[in-house]
């Protein structure tokens, strides 16, 4: 049976929806790169990985910012929140959406980590995972 999550920025303005077969079928990694800890913020990303057909704005529309490095990352206009990311290569499979925006994100799980060897010290590892220190294009 079909599962559905609903999301959105702080402000309320920008809403998506996303289905999956199986709540298995998204996969949620964090990430500890440079890129990442420069979008978020933060020492790490975490993101959860969605088949395009399975996201789809609800209300409102993203603006858009495309990186040097061609990676593409949506946002709220209004608040600024980043909701969702992807790349040249997945721009028409997946939907790399920001783990914090679902309404409820501990429907999905961390099942892996990538660039552990950038991880902050103070960070601990996530035991139980998929561990990959460097991703091969």
């Amino acid at each position: 049976m079909p599962q559905h999550v609903n999301g959105g920025c702080v402000c309320g303005a920008l809403k998506y929806s996303v289905t999956v077969d199986s709540l298995d079928d998204a996969r949620t990694s964090l990430c500890h790169c440079s890129s990442c800890r420069k979008a978020f913020g933060t020492n790490f990303g975490l993101t959860t990985k969605i088949p395009l057909d399975g996201f789809h704005y609800e209300s409102g529309h993203p603006r858009t910012f495309k990186q040097d490095n061609g990676v593409v990352r949506e946002f709220c206009e209004n608040c600024g929140a980043f909701i969702c990311e992807y790349g040249e290569q997945a721009a028409d499979k997946f939907r790399y959406i920001m783990w914090g925006t679902f309404d409820d994100p501990q429907v999905f799980p961390p099942k892996g980590e990538f660039f552990g060897k950038e991880r902050q010290p103070w960070m601990p590892e996530i035991p139980g995972v998929f561990h990959k220190d460097e991703i091969k294009n």
